[in-house]
């Protein structure tokens, strides 16, 4: 056999063996064939059984009647329960019953629970509206759907398909859903919802379930997959701030990513599962914890629904057991003083952390937030009901508290400013690009004999960051502005739109969108003349070519930055900058330059130590000399 015949059985081969890979069945394919073959065998078997009982009662006239290629008519009942009873085994008895719903309520959410799958099909929370004024329902019907996974007989069954018995409480604040076995075997779903709660308590309780299962059952599969509906607005700045979050066991927090599809394997113990929209979550709780499992976000392109979450996941399980371990399910909002009160007097390796369901900022700006802006927040808001002057109050208050940073940054531009004059004399001494450096040794050696630190003005401004920073991530997650009207705006927690429209433009309705947010464009109006006004404080001081025009571009990139987010954001830059444009105009008042220049000439003339700062300034700028001098002699 030459090496060309060998090449060509190889090539057959491979061929073949492509053709039988590609051309296998699916894996569903092969369990349609095992439920076509089932179905079959249960044909046969009753058309079997019922030909021996009629040889067996001498019914000859009806065999008779059989021909040879026809088979007898079929109990339609009795294969409908043979059907039944090889898709769902033990728990057939529980595949047809009737719907029915019942209602747990109390002062804060309304439940409706569904007999089919013992789960809450419907959630209501009262106090709360849509943006359209409809009420706000969390979820409904096929929206929500949760459940456990029973593995028996060869067959995986879902709760989902199953009807519960339900049996409510006297006092109508619990129904247990429950799979009643004979001889006393049972498995239910208790709910419990107290009074005043947006805690709904979920426990599971079995007996004799080591009958139904298999003993060497160590774990009980759960799903949870849920349609988060849009309730606010700005469905944009709503998408942004929905996700799917999850709390380590005795760790930190963690979410999905919000902006894209995302799916996430974890192996580790989770404490909870939560689907977050902006204002209003839904997290699951276990007593214990979840054995790991799997997570999944999809973003819905649609205007009722946000995106489609899904977890799948364990927890320990004993058949042999009468208890299993538990969970909560909260229903209810981002409230931050909310989330965090389940966590008082608990351990910190205890703690649930569902405050971090409120998106307050990397946590060096989050402690802003959680230890000063909520507190004083939240204490105005117990005298005031005007959100819009609780906001300017509490702009005031950190205005007053900053004054003093304030106060050392324009003094720091005063310094600098009567110092004009010299600068000037200093450019026209060492003029052009080739005496930049000693034009800049000659400044700096000026600022030191003034006693003028260049970075003390930018200092203070710095310092007062943090709490910028902080502000712009509290007040798109404030709930407690969600709905509430301040001058033209409806809703300080969306955008407060003077001029919409609806054609669709490229780049300008997917960043900016289809309307021009008031506060937001006064805001930009008022970042511009603060600009000027910066601009005019820091005359005479040396700038790089175009920093001029980026300063002014920057408010108008704020302009579309913030168009779509919370006009009580807004709001508080727009009135923080007015606070401080008065402020340097009575800081202009109070200063009195002449005295500023005089100290300044006088410190000139004492000896000064130079600062450590200054000293390795004037040792860098030496060395760049040197190195530029040296590659001028190499050019030459």
């Amino acid at each position: 056999m030459d090496k060309n015949t060998i090449i060509g059985f190889i090539l057959i081969g491979l061929l073949l063996f492509g053709y039988s890979w590609m051309t296998r069945p699916t894996q569903e394919q092969i369990e349609q064939q095992k439920a076509l073959q089932h179905y079959n065998d249960s044909v046969w078997q009753a058309e079997n059984t019922r030909l021996q009982t009629a040889q067996e009662t001498g019914l000859e006239a009806e065999l008779s009647d059989l021909s040879s290629d026809t088979l007898p008519a079929i109990d339609p009942d009795s294969l409908h329960q043979l059907q039944l009873k090889e898709t769902y085994g033990v728990f057939s008895r529980f595949a047809e019953k009737g719907n029915e719903k019942i209602t747990l309520q109390n002062e804060y959410i309304t439940l409706t629970l569904d007999n089919k799958g013992g789960v809450i099909e419907k959630a209501v929370l009262n106090d709360y509206k849509t943006y359209d004024s409809l009420p706000l329902v969390l979820f409904e019907g096929s929206e929500n759907n949760y459940g456990f996974i029973f593995k028996a007989g060869g067959r995986i069954v879902y709760t989902s398909d199953l009807y519960f018995q339900p049996i409510k409480s006297d006092d109508g604040q619990s129904v247990a859903m429950r799979l009643d076995f004979e001889n006393g075997k049972f498995f239910e779903i208790a709910y419990t919802l107290a009074p005043e709660s947006y805690m709904v308590k979920m426990d599971i309780r079995q007996k004799g379930m080591d009958k139904i299962l298999p003993l060497n059952t160590t774990n009980l599969d759960m799903y949870w997959e849920q349609l988060m509906r849009r309730q606010e607005k700005g469905r944009m700045f709503e998408e942004r701030n929905s996700a799917l979050y999850y709390k380590f066991a005795g760790s930190d927090v963690d979410h999905l990513s919000e902006s894209k599809d995302e799916q996430e394997n974890i192996s580790v113990g989770i404490k909870w599962f939560g689907y977050k929209n902006q204002f209003f979550s839904t997290a699951l709780i276990a007593d214990n914890k979840f054995n790991g499992g799997s997570v999944k976000s999809v973003v819905k392109h649609n205007d009722t629904y946000l995106k489609q979450f899904r977890t799948e996941t364990s927890v320990d399980y004993s058949p042999a057991a009468d208890t299993v371990s538990g969970f909560k399910l909260f229903l209810g909002p981002n409230l931050y003083p909310l989330l965090h009160s389940y966590d008082k007097k608990a351990a910190s390796n205890e703690k649930l952390d569902l405050d971090r369901l409120v998106p307050l900022g990397y946590k060096f700006f989050r402690w802003i937030n959680t230890g000063f802006i909520i507190p004083l927040f939240t204490f105005l808001g117990k005298f005031i009901g005007n959100y819009g002057i609780i906001i300017l109050l509490m702009t005031i208050i950190i205005k007053i508290i900053l004054a003093p940073l304030t106060f050392k940054s324009y003094m720091s531009t005063a310094r600098m400013r009567v110092l004009k004059p010299q600068l000037e004399e200093i450019n026209a001494k060492y003029p052009g690009q080739e005496k930049a450096m000693e034009r800049q040794r000659a400044t700096m050696d000026l600022y030191s004999k003034a006693g003028i630190n260049p970075m003390s003005g930018c200092l203070p401004m710095l310092l007062q960051m943090p709490i910028l920073l902080a502000m712009f991530a509290f007040f798109p997650s404030s709930i407690e502005l969600r709905q509430q009207p301040f001058l033209w705006a409806d809703d300080l927690s969306s955008y407060d739109a003077i001029f919409t429209w609806s054609a669709y433009i490229p780049l300008i309705t997917p960043y900016f969108g289809n309307h021009i947010s008031l506060f937001c464009l006064l805001m930009t109006i008022t970042n511009i003349l603060y600009t000027k006004i910066n601009m005019d404080n820091n005359a005479g001081q040396q700038q790089m070519p175009g920093m001029k025009t980026m300063m002014y571009l920057m408010p108008l990139m704020f302009l579309f930055i913030f168009n779509n987010y919370a006009s009580g954001l807004s709001y508080y830059y727009f009135v923080s900058l007015l606070i401080t444009i008065i402020q340097t105009y009575a800081f202009r008042k109070c200063i009195n330059e002449e005295k500023v220049l005089a100290k300044l000439k006088e410190n000139q003339k004492k000896p000064r130590k130079k600062s450590g700062f200054m000293a390795r300034l004037e040792e860098a700028q030496r060395r760049q000399e040197a190195a530029l001098r040296q590659q001028r002699k190499n050019r030459k």
